[in-house]
């Protein structure tokens, strides 16, 4: 996915004059060629994510279309204030890129972890949030971002589906169970976990690469009871709209996602996905339980 944003963003720079990348050292390298070409349009402000936040807004002001970039930690939580008051505060749109996602850089240690960033971003207005599954869902979702001035977060990841699916706000239903059967919502890359984990049971399964704003008529349609909403940030970050979107439907919910216990060790990525129970055993068991209950 980190591939396919260099090379989505460099042909935007060429295409559309309107096109910035601000960055704080991360992928500088990767963008060398591009700013050898743009040099007033690709800025690299070092290791300070909070000013290239500030810069970003400035720009955005300016009329122009400013693509940010960083790990998760560093362009969501600590530049949390600057995105705060530079872009929400002065209404001013940009197109925020995080890598390293909940714990892909596990071998990194907990610096590199962001579990609580779509959390964050919620306490503020008016974000668009796209977590894609699969690399080649990257291109139309920063293309699509190019030709608005919204404030936008693309979530990607080192782990993703084995294919693709369509760009879209509303939820896919990719399995059916039968009438008035629970729900299984997945977010971006748990989508082939989730599908592992209830192949031979009587479920519907959802998928979408856009969680905000949370499809809410879309997951009315299908809910008619249990609902369990997987997601590969801090487990929970969804409840309160999917309780807003089911207020009036009689129902029971099971969030799944990281928990907010820190792993203190390293690991790999597969390891803490095991340890948080996002792997297709850990989820198996979680919902066979939620749903034993029944």
């Amino acid at each position: 996915m980190r591939e396919t944003f260099v090379r989505t963003t460099t042909a935007l720079l060429d295409e559309d004059p309107r096109t910035a990348v601000v960055l704080a050292d991360i992928s500088a390298d990767a963008f060398a060629a591009a700013h050898h070409r743009h040099p007033d349009r690709v800025l690299n402000v070092g290791i300070r994510e909070q000013l290239m936040t500030g810069v970003a807004g400035g720009l955005a002001l300016t009329g122009l279309r400013p693509y940010v970039h960083s790990y998760a930690p560093f362009l969501i939580d600590r530049a949390y204030e600057q995105i705060k008051l530079d872009l929400g505060h002065q209404d001013a749109g940009a197109v925020l890129v995080s890598i390293g996602a909940s714990y892909d850089a596990s071998a990194e240690g907990y610096t590199h972890q962001s579990p609580g960033d779509v959390a964050l971003l919620d306490t503020l207005e008016g974000w668009t949030v796209h977590v894609p599954g699969h690399p080649d869902e990257v291109a139309p979702l920063l293309r699509a971002a190019a030709g608005n001035d919204d404030r936008i977060y693309v979530r990607l990841s080192s782990q993703h589906n084995a294919r693709a699916y369509e760009r879209t706000d509303r939820l896919q239903v990719l399995r059916r169970g039968w009438a008035g059967a629970p729900v299984v919502l997945a977010v971006g890359p748990m989508l082939d976990p989730v599908l592992a984990a209830t192949r031979d049971l009587d479920v519907t399964v959802a998928y979408t690469l856009t969680p905000r704003p949370l499809d809410g008529a879309g997951l009315r349609e299908l809910v008619s009871r249990e609902v369990v909403v997987v997601e590969p940030y801090l487990a929970g970050t969804s409840s309160r709209l999917v309780a807003a979107a089911l207020s009036d439907v009689p129902h029971r919910e099971l969030h799944l996602g990281v928990g907010r216990a820190e792993q203190r060790r390293y690991g790999t990525p597969a390891d803490h996905a095991r340890w948080h129970g996002l792997d297709p055993a850990g989820l198996r068991a979680s919902i066979s339980t939620f749903l034993d209950r029944a």
